[in-house]
């Protein structure tokens, strides 16, 4: 049995500027951490001795005989593109899905995390960033950007440079005191509202007129960054 642990992360700057299609014509940053709220997941080999092939659990309950049949488009995605079979899938987590703060890629990361380790490989933190992107963005065509696969892979307070198809993470080093104070005047709120953030991409996607002015609004949230 395999579980890993996943943490959720918090943007403080540069949100949106880590979108592909901004960063590969203007670069992009993003101020992120890490913090102590994780998703865990749970894999197993299934024994062979059910009628189904997969049984996943997370806020449904999937038992399937065929990968293609099920439901859930990253689990599925990720399965066909690791050759992972005959498995039992538990994802839990500290918060809601859905709550702003990066959960579907630490899904995402925690779950080809526990594929790879079931398989007996090692996949370092770039190969995790990647494959979650190339999972997410490309095999289920969700819009967004990469700084929450690559901060949940990552983890720590750091600052991710983009450019050209690819990314750099830079550790940022505060003293105790300083973090103290970070921590000291942060406070974060359950809403009780809860989005898809791919959805909110979409329909955030600037016409044609009001594209101009979308980019200037990016180009000020990346100079944020280098204040910060």
């Amino acid at each position: 049995m395999i579980i890993t642990k996943t943490p959720f992360r918090m943007s403080f700057f540069g949100g949106g500027t880590d979108m592909k299609e901004f960063f590969n014509e203007y670069g992009g940053a993003v101020l992120s951490t890490t913090f102590d709220k994780y998703c865990y997941v749970t894999v197993r080999h299934l024994p062979p001795f059910f009628d189904y092939k997969t049984e996943l659990s997370y806020s449904k309950i999937e038992r399937v005989t065929e990968i293609e049949k099920i439901v859930h488009p990253a689990v599925r995605e990720a399965m066909k593109m690791l050759d992972t079979k005959d498995i039992r899938l538990t994802y839990e987590a500290d918060l809601p899905a859905r709550s702003g703060l990066g959960t579907s890629s630490s899904f995402a990361v925690g779950m080809l995390n526990a594929f790879h380790c079931i398989k007996g490989q090692y996949a370092d933190k770039r190969k995790l960033a990647d494959q979650a992107i190339y999972l997410e963005r490309e095999l289920c065509q969700e819009a967004g950007g990469w700084q929450d696969q690559i901060a949940a892979s990552f983890g720590g307070f750091n600052r991710i440079n983009f450019k050209d198809n690819s990314y750099d993470v830079v550790p940022l080093i505060i003293s105790p005191e300083r973090k103290r104070l970070l921590n000291d005047n942060l406070l974060m709120f359950f809403t009780g509202f809860t989005r898809f953030s791919s959805d909110v991409q979409k329909a955030n996607q600037a016409a044609p007129e009001e594209r101009a002015a979308k980019i200037e609004r990016l180009k000020k949230m990346l100079a944020l960054v280098g204040e910060a």
